[in-house]
C-alpha cells in the first residue's frame, strides 16, 4: 500500500491520527476547567502509566483544550537533576503571554516570574544564597524589571506559592485561567516537588483559576506522597493504562478507513494479540503492516508478514535505546527481573517482581544489589510503587529481555 499516505504514527509524543480510548480523561478535564472558571473548587490533575501508553499525548490533548477555552498555558518537561526555577519560568511566561495584555496585573506578573528565574537558591544548610555562576545567569527573556519582594526569597517553596498566588490573582482578574503541564513529573527534585504541592494546596484553598497539570510514571502518587501527606487530597489521579479491544480497533480502523482501507476481524485480532493494547506498539504495528499489505482489506496474513519488521523498529527504537543506558551490572539485573516475572503464574513483564527474588535468582544478597536498583530507578527503567518490589517503566521489556539474552 503507498507508504506515502500511511496515517499511522510511532513517534514519542506524536499525536496518533485516532486518540482513541481516553474520552473519559477529555471530558472530566473539560469538567475541571468549566468548574475552575466557575469558581468551584477543583482539584489539580496528575496522569500515570507506563511509558509508551501514551501519557504525553494525552497532556497535550488537555493543554488544547484549556486554549480552546481561553485559558493561558504552558508546558515543561521535568529532568533530573535539573531545578524547576528556569523551565517553570518559561512556561508561566508562555501562559501570560497567551493570556494576551493585561494592563499593570500582566505587567507585575511578568515581573515575578522574572524574579523567580532570575534568583539564586539558598544554599543546603540555609545559610545565604550563593552567587550564580556566569553560565547559570539566564534571562528569561521578559523585558519589565523583577519584583523587588515577592519570589525572591531563595526558598523555592516560598518562592513558588507567591509566584503562583501573584498569576492566579492575574488570570482572576481577566476572567480567565491559568494552566501549567508537567512531563515526566515524577523527575523533578524533593525541593520542588514540595514546593509545588504547598503551591497547589495554596491555589486550591484560595480559589484561584490555577491548575496544575503533571504526567509520569506509576510511582509517581508515591513520590508527591513522600513529600506532602495531604497530596493525596490535593490531585485527582488518572492512571493511563492500554487501549481495551474496542478502542485499539478505532485506532486502526478510522485512521485507515479515512484512506480508503479496511481491515479484516482476523487481521484485527492478530493486531490486538501482537500490542497489547499498548498505544506505541498499535502504532508501530500499524505503520510496518500499512507499508507491507499489498492492498486492502488487511489480512491476519499481512499481520504476519509485518511483524518481524514492526518488531525490529521497536527493538531499537523503543527498546534497545533504553538497554544500552544500562552498565553491564544492570543488564544483569534487568535480565534477572524479566527471568522471575516469567517465571510468576501468568506473569506480565510489566507487574513487580520482590527485589528478594531478583537477587536469589541472581546468587547475591540483596543490599549488594542496591546500588544496581538505585542506578535503574535514575535512569527511569524500573520503578518500584511499593517497598520491596520493581517493576519495568516499559511494557513488553521483559519480553525483549528473554528474545534478546
Amino acid at each position: 500500500m503507498d507508504p506515502v499516505r500511511n496515517p499511522y504514527a510511532p513517534g514519542a509524543g506524536q499525536r496518533p491520527p485516532e486518540l482513541a480510548g481516553r474520552d473519559e480523561q477529555l471530558d472530566a478535564f473539560d469538567v475541571v476547567l468549566e468548574r475552575v472558571a466557575r469558581g468551584r473548587p477543583e482539584r489539580s490533575v496528575v496522569l500515570t502509566g507506563l511509558r509508551g501508553v501514551g501519557k504525553t499525548v494525552l497532556l497535550n490533548a488537555l493543554r488544547s483544550a484549556a486554549v480552546r477555552a481561553g485559558w493561558g498555558t504552558g508546558k515543561l518537561e521535568a529532568r533530573p537533576e535539573q531545578s524547576l526555577r528556569r523551565p517553570l519560568a518559561s512556561a508561566l511566561h508562555q501562559a501570560v503571554r497567551e493570556l494576551g495584555p493585561a494592563g499593570g496585573a500582566g505587567e507585575h506578573a511578568l515581573g515575578v516570574i522574572r524574579s523567580f528565574a532570575q534568583t539564586p537558591p539558598v544554599d543546603a544548610g540555609g545559610r545565604g544564597r550563593s552567587a550564580p555562576r556566569l553560565r547559570d545567569r539566564w534571562n528569561p527573556g521578559i523585558t519589565v524589571p523583577a519584583v523587588a519582594g515577592r519570589a525572591d526569597s531563595g526558598d523555592v517553596e516560598i518562592d513558588l506559592v507567591e509566584l503562583l498566588s501573584d498569576l492566579g490573582g492575574m488570570a482572576s482578574d481577566t476572567g480567565r485561567g491559568v494552566a501549567v503541564f508537567i512531563d515526566e513529573m515524577q523527575d523533578l527534585g524533593p525541593d520542588d516537588v514540595s514546593a509545588l504541592c504547598a503551591s497547589a494546596h495554596e491555589i486550591s484553598q484560595s480559589g484561584l483559576p490555577l491548575i496544575v497539570v503533571g504526567a509520569g510514571l506509576p510511582h509517581l502518587p508515591a513520590v508527591l506522597s513522600a513529600s506532602k501527606s495531604y497530596s493525596e487530597r490535593l490531585f485527582r489521579y488518572s492512571r493511563i493504562d492500554r487501549l481495551d479491544r474496542a478502542a485499539a480497533d478505532a485506532a486502526l480502523v478510522r485512521p485507515a478507513a479515512e484512506e480508503g482501507a479496511q481491515y479484516e476481524a482476523d487481521a484485527l485480532a492478530a493486531m490486538y494479540a501482537a500490542t497489547g493494547g499498548y498505544p506505541y506498539f498499535v502504532q508501530a504495528y500499524g505503520k510496518a503492516v500499512w507499508d507491507r499489505a499489498p492492498g486492502s482489506p488487511i489480512t491476519a496474513g499481512d499481520v504476519e508478514v509485518a511483524a518481524p519488521e514492526a518488531e525490529a523498529e521497536l527493538a531499537v527504537g523503543f527498546f534497545g535505546s533504553r538497554f544500552e543506558r544500562a552498565t553491564p551490572g544492570e543488564r544483569e539485573y534487568l535480565r534477572a527481573m524479566a527471568d522471575v516475572a516469567a517465571a510468576a503464574a501468568e506473569g506480565e513483564e510489566t507487574e513487580a517482581v520482590p527485589t528478594a527474588e531478583v537477587a536469589a535468582r541472581l546468587g547475591r544478597k540483596p543490599q549488594s544489589l542496591s546500588p544496581a536498583r538505585d542506578a535503574l530507578l535514575k535512569k527511569g527503567l524500573v520503578y518500584s510503587g511499593e517497598r520491596g518490589l520493581v517493576a519495568f517503566t516499559v511494557p513488553h521489556f521483559g519480553r525483549y529481555l528473554r528474545d534478546h539474552s
